[in-house]
């Protein structure tokens, strides 16, 4: 496979991943998608985020979070964010030392 081809094929798998998890499945807390997986949506925008200043593109977390959430955060989180357990949020101060640690 050319590199073109496999960029492209990258590419609409995260599209068709974005696509899911925006419009598909809002219902998944991010909370339990780091628990499951050790990454979620606000990872996602910052490795979007990270990838586009690398290529010289300013870009903050705010208008990463829109570009992966497909509207402003704060209103993915009035619409679609739910109070997590206290078990759930042990577990994931335990994911996300794991996954993440001091990036925010």
């Amino acid at each position: 496979m050319d590199e073109k081809t496999r960029i492209e094929l990258e590419s609409a798998a995260f599209r068709t991943l974005m696509d899911h998890l925006m419009h598909k499945r809002p219902d998944v807390q991010n909370i339990d998608m780091m628990n499951l997986t050790g990454f979620c949506r606000n990872c996602l925008s910052r490795w979007y985020q990270e990838a586009a200043n690398a290529r010289g593109i300013d870009m903050d977390k705010d208008k990463a979070r829109e570009i992966v959430y497909g509207m402003p955060y704060s209103e993915w989180q009035q619409k679609h964010q739910t109070e997590a357990s206290p078990d759930k949020q042990a577990a994931f101060e335990k994911s996300f030392a794991e996954n993440v640690g001091r990036k925010t």
